[in-house]
């Protein structure tokens, strides 16, 4: 549904106008009967998907067991200058 309203009335009703352009009604403003605007609702944003935590579409390959990986990042914190003599 459209309407017509002059610059005056929809800078005194301008509150009004875009509620009324958010339930979905076009306002078209005109100045001297000529249509130079026109007042419609944004597109309602796109949310995104929620994703599932762990789901990828990669696969990973493993190049050493994870009890060797783990070790070995063990002693590189342990190594550490951040944490000495822990």
């Amino acid at each position: 549904m459209s309407r017509q309203v002059d610059l005056y009335e929809a800078k005194t009703h301008l509150s009004r106008l875009v509620d009324e352009a958010a339930k979905g009604n076009e306002i078209v403003i005109a100045k001297d009967d000529k249509p130079v605007a026109r007042l419609v609702a944004l597109a309602k944003p796109k949310r995104p998907k929620k994703r599932k935590l762990g789901a990828s579409n990669h696969r990973f390959i493993e190049v050493s067991p994870r009890a060797i990986a783990d070790a070995e990042i063990a002693k590189d914190f342990e190594d550490s200058k951040l944490w000495p003599n822990t």
